[in-house]
């Protein structure tokens, strides 16, 4: 087995390769412990994280890979800020209109919305519970799809002023992951998104990984597309071949 120093050479060369970014300013630490390659260090994007996190399991083949990366937040909010962030995003998203909102506050959860007795009957649709610490955001309780989880995940990033997401929400019924669902969650989340018109996307998704085409009106836009398709649970690797036409 190649030590950390080793791998994280190949992974950097690699990352620069690829992406085009110099991570000189964003240090990156790995090492190895008890047989897992641990990655740890900040880096600027959602994009940068996952592509280091796909490359460092290629270059270190079967053993187990702890994620400790965290992405930079130039203007932190607190994490109190960020939780009613994150609460409010998800409080006035039209898909969890029917779903219980909580708060873990000072290790006391408070129920912003909803009664936890009806989060699993015929009009509920579960219950989110969002806990914060040092800019990391933990999703726990109930959803009921994997499309209802990711754009949990997603909403939750669009926040602002997250390092991390670590999205624990159970599916129930429980449902197999699939190229399709990864699709049908994109579509939820980019129709969400009142920054991107969904309707002139084309997503292909294969192996947990996603190939945008069609068109937008800015770069901008475009831009905005592919973001929201790295904020996806399971996802490390985005392809955009989205067209800008005035």
């Amino acid at each position: 087995m190649q030590g950390g120093d080793a791998v994280l050479k190949q992974v950097l060369a690699a990352f620069e390769h690829e992406s085009h970014l110099n991570l000189h300013n964003h240090p990156i630490h790995m090492s190895f412990n008890d047989g897992a390659l641990t990655v740890a260090g900040e880096v600027p994007d959602i994009a940068s994280k996952k592509r280091i996190v796909r490359l460092a399991h290629s270059f270190n083949g079967t053993a187990g890979l702890v994620d400790h990366l965290r992405v930079k937040v130039e203007s932190p909010l607190g994490d109190g800020a960020l939780r009613d962030a994150v609460c409010e995003r998800l409080l006035q998203a039209v898909d969890f209109r029917n779903c219980v909102i909580c708060a873990c506050v000072k290790g006391q959860v408070e129920i912003l919305r909803g009664a936890m007795d009806a989060a699993g009957d015929g009009d509920g649709s579960g219950a989110i519970e969002v806990t914060i610490q040092d800019g990391v955001v933990t999703l726990t309780g109930q959803v009921i799809s994997l499309s209802h989880k990711r754009l949990a995940g997603v909403l939750a990033w669009w926040a602002g002023s997250c390092r991390e997401v670590v999205n624990l929400l159970d599916v129930s019924p429980a449902e197999e992951d699939s190229d399709d669902e990864i699709t049908e969650a994109l579509h939820l989340v980019l129709e969400t998104d009142p920054c991107v018109r969904a309707d002139q996307i084309v997503i292909k998704s294969q192996n947990h990984r996603i190939t945008l085409e069609g068109w937008v009106s800015s770069e901008a836009e475009r831009r905005q597309a592919e973001q929201d398709a790295w904020y996806l649970d399971a996802i490390d690797q985005v392809v955009n071949r989205i067209d800008v036409r005035a």
